[in-house]
């Protein structure tokens, strides 16, 4: 019995995961895919640049909801409170809406990079880390207004705060940093291509949308 119930909360991870907010809300409210243009991304950061801050607010904001979801339903599991078990079900919950959000079942297996997925996860498993993390996104999109660069950089730092100034002790969440950080990096080799090429959009969520 344990093992199905196991199975059926990462099955729901997944499937929280792989709501498609962006798609959904531009089809709903604007009429049209998000992944028919800009970046072809299925993200909140397409969505700002694609729609605007009305439509990137709401799909950044639930994205985030929908990690933090799945993360908190460990607590439905015979796991003792911050126990091993506890923690690295919590990890396995992220991990699978992570892969939800990046190939959703309920848009065609074609999703975002999963970036505010990820904070919505790092939000329920290191508050503290994420906060530093999110300090971090924010100071380098103030500074270059890039998106992509902000969350890679933002990734690379979470095993640095976790595992060297908060010095962590749990190596399956430390292998889970490094995971992000390097997930991150993958995702956005495209975006990695534009910036060496000075081709990457640059985003302003203070100005509204033209």
């Amino acid at each position: 019995m344990e093992t199905i119930l196991i199975v059926a909360l990462l099955l729901g991870a997944y499937l929280l995961g792989s709501i498609p907010t962006a798609v959904w809300w531009g089809k709903r409210y604007f009429g049209i895919d998000v992944r028919e243009f800009g970046s072809g991304n299925a993200g909140a950061t397409n969505t700002f640049r694609v729609l605007g801050k009305k439509a990137g607010i709401p799909v950044l904001i639930i994205d985030i909801i929908k990690g933090s979801l799945a993360v908190l339903l460990v607590h439905f599991s015979p796991y003792i409170f911050d126990s091993n078990q506890f923690v690295n079900l919590e990890l396995g919950l992220g991990i699978a809406a992570l892969v939800g959000h990046v190939f959703p079942v309920f848009a065609g297996f074609r999703g975002g990079k999963g970036v505010a997925t990820i904070l919505g996860v790092v939000i329920c498993l290191t508050p503290i880390t994420s906060a530093c993390v999110l300090v971090v996104f924010l100071l380098v999109l103030m500074a270059t207004r890039y998106v992509s660069l902000s969350s890679m950089t933002a990734g690379v730092s979470f095993p640095i705060f976790l595992n060297l100034i908060l010095e962590n002790e749990n190596e399956t969440l430390m292998v889970f940093s490094l995971f992000v950080a390097v997930l991150l990096i993958i995702t956005h080799k495209k975006n990695i291509s534009r910036l060496l090429k000075r081709q990457e959009s640059k985003v302003n969520l203070f100005t509204k949308k033209a």
